[in-house]
């Protein structure tokens, strides 16, 4: 019964994130016509407009490119964190014959990309941005994946949703450290008391979710404010509402169930309309083969495939690990060239990692390039693999 369960969650998790990565890569372009078009400067003075409201003395106003980035993404990552947890209670990560082989795979895509980046832009104003090829955007690999049909195992959906959900808590792991400027402890203190609240409140099997969301709520506006990104509030959330092993729906799964479609069909196509308004200019090209360019672009693909590949290889060649089901290591490698789509984490890292509206304007480009380059490649060479057997 528990299987169903799981192969449920499985399958309504990947056809809402496969079925998003479509809607996601329409509003990408929907975005680049708009920057590219009169309406361009309409478009970011309304992501500039300030939006909110005022709780006695106290005013919650924002942008609101602010909003969306600091506000909707921290329900984005709220759902990954969901996720992390429920896949290390009960599934791909539960075990550690289980988890190996996507933690490694992870790890490798994690350390080689961000090594790659570091040896272009060491010295540089831009070296700060070691994190942005660290990521997969698991809506678009795992639309690219969807594209594939029957043409792999169904062994490595599974296997790529689970590295790209490590991706992401290695990505959470590094904004919370690395792209924290400035600790306000005063606010940091009380967060501490929010969320030893919620701790109790799981301990005690509290299963109402408005007991862990209103609190929560209050949790993102005290972490904003400490100086740590907002959107991690919305991990530590996750991380504290219950779940468990059993055939009863747990209020984590209740959470998930309500917020993908939302997530997937209009928060994430929210940030991609927000962010990925390019203003092409010829200049742009030529950054692609700067530091900056080169850093991104060759730490996303070749990175990610090699890194993804290798530490698999390890892995597998060390018996800590043994490849998913009816996979080969060319699948394997392909797999590795679809991780390089860094998308939504990629461009949300460069946005932390800059300024200067000219380097962020050159890190979303060679994101673009990468991912589409990533996902193109990717899917040609698991195509060519297959019909080849």
């Amino acid at each position: 019964m528990r299987k169903k369960i799981n192969a449920t969650v499985f399958k309504e998790f990947f056809d809402s994130e496969k079925n998003g990565g479509i809607v996601l890569i329409l509003c990408v372009v929907v975005s680049l016509l708009i920057a590219n078009s009169g309406y361009a400067s309409n478009f970011s003075n309304l992501l500039t407009q300030s939006l909110g409201f005022n709780i006695g003395s106290t005013p919650i106003v924002y942008s609101v490119s602010a909003w969306i980035n600091d506000g909707l993404m921290a329900i984005f990552f709220l759902l990954v964190g969901l996720e992390i947890k429920r896949e290390l209670i009960e599934g791909e990560l539960s075990t550690i014959k289980k988890a190996t082989l996507p933690v490694f795979a992870a790890l490798g895509g994690i350390i080689i990309p961000a090594t790659i980046y570091f040896i272009f832009n060491n010295g540089q104003a831009t070296a700060k941005g070691w994190g942005i090829p660290m990521a997969t955007d698991i809506a678009f690999a795992l639309a690219i994946v969807a594209l594939l049909g029957k043409s792999i195992p169904a062994s490595l959906k599974i296997f790529l949703a689970a590295l790209a959900i490590v991706d992401d808590l290695g990505a959470i792991s590094v904004i919370a450290i690395f792209y924290t400027n400035e600790i306000h402890w005063n606010y940091l203190y009380i967060a501490g008391g929010i969320i030893a609240i919620l701790l109790l409140l799981n301990y005690f099997n509290v299963k109402s979710l408005w007991f862990y969301l209103i609190p929560g709520i209050l949790l993102w506006y005290l972490v904003h404010h400490s100086g740590i990104h907002a959107t991690i509030a919305g991990v530590i959330l996750a991380f504290t509402i219950p779940t468990n092993d059993t055939d009863e729906e747990s209020p984590l799964e209740k959470l998930e169930h309500f917020l993908v479609k939302p997530v997937a069909f209009l928060i994430m196509p929210i940030f991609a309309l927000a962010n990925t308004n390019i203003t092409f200019e010829k200049e742009m090209i030529m950054g692609l083969i700067s530091p900056l360019g080169l850093g991104i672009i060759l730490g996303l693909f070749v990175g990610k495939t090699i890194g993804v590949s290798l530490f698999s290889w390890i892995a597998v060649k060390t018996k800590f690990a043994k490849l998913p089901s009816k996979a080969d290591w060319k699948h394997i490698l392909g797999i590795g060239m679809l991780a390089g789509i860094g998308f939504t984490m990629s461009i949300f890292i460069s946005l932390l990692s800059f300024v200067d509206p000219l380097h962020i304007a050159e890190a979303k480009f060679a994101i673009l390039t990468a991912s589409v380059f990533s996902g193109a490649v990717g899917f040609f060479f698991l195509k060519f693999n297959a019909s080849k057997r």
